[in-house]
């Protein structure tokens, strides 16, 4: 017997107008199959539901279904729509990205990312301190002085923050933990880009952060790893804080 149609009413509040329609309304969907609002093997509501609740074409719904799908959230049956998977999820891993418009992280959801950050950023750290090399430390070193030079000539240093973490992940020699570090930086690459921002220099928020790359350096070119995975988490809960004080602040 098929699993009869939960209300489309049990979805998440009403979707905000923006560009990315699908996204979000793929997002919402995902959160409602990780609450248990549909569980393993329950129908979706119909398309034409989906289209008149959220006020959002076909096309709209189609792309968000095709997400989930790929993502491993449903299963879809000729003619009969969309199902929850038995293990919903588990076939791709996403991180809804921040600073967008389409605001998919509550508040809750961006402690868990910013958690996730500090324990992969803090091993990586603590290896990097144990098997750091000539090269690595150049390389360390090449990117904290660029970022250097550009918090004293009002320069944007986004970029080569990014390489300074990426160096570290190198530091660590292990393939995978930098295949998954680069992975974060795609998505989190926006919230670095923050401690540049002029509003961020005159705060000292970007004076403050390039402390914190300098402890870690330090701990680094020390071989400390102690010291090291301690900079690196305190990094992290500091840039986190920048991030939420951030968001606070009036738009436009």
């Amino acid at each position: 017997m098929p699993s009869p149609t939960i209300p489309v009413d049990l979805i998440l509040a009403e979707l905000p107008r923006s560009t990315g329609l699908s996204a979000m309304l793929a997002g919402r969907l995902a959160a409602s199959i990780r609450a248990g609002e549909f569980g393993p093997g329950d129908r979706l509501p119909t398309e034409k539901q989906l289209v008149e609740r959220f006020s959002v074409s076909r096309a709209v719904v189609r792309e968000a279904i095709a997400r989930l799908k790929t993502d491993g959230f449903v299963e879809t049956r000729q003619g009969a729509g969309a199902f929850v998977a038995p293990r919903p999820g588990l076939a791709n891993f996403r991180i809804a990205a921040l600073n967008n418009e389409m605001g998919l992280l509550d508040a809750a959801d961006l402690a868990h990312v910013f958690e996730l950050r500090g324990v992969i950023e803090a091993g990586m750290a603590e290896l990097a301190a144990q098997r750091r090399s000539a090269a690595d430390l150049a390389a360390l070193n090449a990117a904290f002085a660029q970022m250097e030079q550009a918090l004293q000539s009002d320069d944007n240093g986004a970029a080569a923050d990014d390489s300074f973490h990426a160096a570290v992940a190198m530091a660590a020699h292990n393939p995978y933990l930098a295949q998954f570090a680069a992975f974060l930086a795609q998505h989190f690459s926006a919230t670095r880009a923050l401690t540049w921002q002029p509003a961020a220099r005159s705060s000292g928020s970007t004076a403050a952060a390039q402390a914190e790359h300098r402890a870690l350096l330090d701990a680094i070119t020390r071989g400390d790893p102690g010291a090291a995975g301690a900079a690196a988490r305190n990094h992290i809960t500091e840039a986190a804080g920048r991030y939420r004080a951030a968001d606070k602040q009036p738009k436009g």
